[in-house]
């Protein structure tokens, strides 16, 4: 596997543990629970953001890896 297909997987498993944090958030009934369910989502996506950044990065230096 190449880097960049590396750090696009790992985007795929950050936004599925993302998605799963979110659900975890309106299911619950506990309002301790919600918010910090809540703030790790949002953190997670921040993270996403700025890995995503990084896939930009790689396809403009190496063009091949682009859509891979």
């Amino acid at each position: 596997m190449t880097v960049s297909s590396d750090v696009k997987t790992c985007v795929a498993s950050l936004k599925s543990a993302q998605a799963s944090l979110e659900q975890f958030a309106l299911s619950t009934q506990n309002e301790q629970a919600k918010q910090l369910f809540t703030q790790a989502a949002s953190s997670t996506q921040q993270i996403v953001d700025q890995v995503e950044q990084r896939v930009q990065q790689l396809e403009s230096e190496e063009p091949q890896y682009k859509g891979l």
